[in-house]
């Protein structure tokens, strides 16, 4: 195996990177546009309210409602023809908030994510979501699997969910979930990274976890790891977690066939030896398995376009960005 360290790429030389604009030239013509954006969100105005209690504008970096149209408009700005809505229901659970009726504010909100992409089927998919290791789990993901609109797939946010990788309970919870998820045929996404805020360990072991004792779970969907298995932006604790995959594809571990890996907000804040690293990683990991995401365009995040243009300063080649931008993951298709 060739495992690149964190400390070593970042030392060595940058041997450039592509500049920060929406295209980039090349002998084969422009760069385009992605085809996908596959990790974008939709914020009710209830949740805004409970994610942004003051309701500061948005140019204080505050969370705004965000609905189709909204999307749709920032997509058309940027090329984008369509786009992966992943609901927040999982918001309304976070055990750091105190939320009565929580399982109906996590209906009402996957609900709100359905009505609002069937005004645009042409364009807009989502993928239902909620905490895993809620008592409501299992009825809100046969709920959603009963749903148009909702059936396509599900979205777990682990560190907002407080999901623990060293806790046996929540363990069998997520292969539960995992497991019923395959049954539907339902592809998932998941934000791996376990909340920092909390304490909770993450890196290279939990993903050996994930890897080892979660996915084998679910044999027969695409699973889609967002944020290049981190929270945005690339640091050593992602990279480290990242290279447990890199080596398995290296290796050709069967586990390792349906995943998919998005690079949402990966790029936000790179050194040039920062932007090196993860452009190595992507090409490690397969420019085919790679997506492109830019994440919900509020609370300081960029909007799709500028989020694409951000993407592009990596140094990569124009034929590796023009894969990725042609990349449509199945669930998508």
């Amino acid at each position: 195996m060739h495992r690149i360290g964190l400390s070593s790429l970042l030392a060595a030389v940058v041997l450039g990177c592509a500049q920060a604009s929406r295209q980039v030239p090349s002998e084969g013509g422009q760069v385009p546009p992605p085809i996908v954006d596959h990790h974008q969100h939709f914020f009710s105005p209830e949740l805004a309210r409970l994610v942004n209690p003051n309701s500061r504008p948005a140019d204080s970096g505050g969370v705004q409602s965000i609905d189709a149209d909204r999307l749709v408009a920032m997509l058309d700005s940027a090329g984008i023809r369509r786009a992966l809505v992943l609901a927040l229901g999982y918001s309304w659970g976070n055990p750091s908030r105190n939320v009565e009726n929580e399982y109906e504010k996590v209906k009402a909100e996957n609900d709100w994510v359905a009505a609002q992409v069937a005004r645009y089927p042409e364009r807009l998919r989502a993928f239902c979501s909620f905490n895993p290791l809620r008592d409501y789990a299992f009825d809100e993901l046969a709920r959603c699997g009963a749903n148009p609109h909702l059936r396509r797939g599900l979205k777990l946010h682990i560190g907002n969910s407080r999901v623990n990788y060293h806790n046996p309970e929540h363990l069998e919870r997520l292969r539960a979930v995992f497991r019923a998820a395959n049954e539907r045929r339902m592809p998932i996404v998941i934000h791996m990274r376990a909340s920092g805020s909390q304490g909770i360990p993450y890196g290279r072991e939990e993903a050996r976890i994930f890897f080892d004792s979660i996915l084998p779970a679910a044999p027969d969907i695409p699973v889609q790891i967002a944020h290049l298995a981190g929270w945005g932006g690339y640091d050593a604790v992602t990279d480290s977690a990242l290279s447990l995959f890199v080596d398995a594809i290296e290796r050709r571990d069967p586990r390792a066939e349906r995943l998919w890996f998005d690079v949402t907000t990966s790029s936000r804040g790179a050194t040039p030896a920062g932007a090196q690293l993860i452009a190595t990683r992507i090409r490690q990991l397969g420019v085919q398995r790679i997506v492109y995401g830019s994440d919900a365009a509020t609370g300081g995040n960029l909007p799709p376009r500028e989020a694409w243009a951000d993407f592009l300063r990596l140094p990569l080649t124009p034929a590796e960005f023009r894969t990725i931008a042609n990349n449509v993951a199945p669930y998508m298709r």
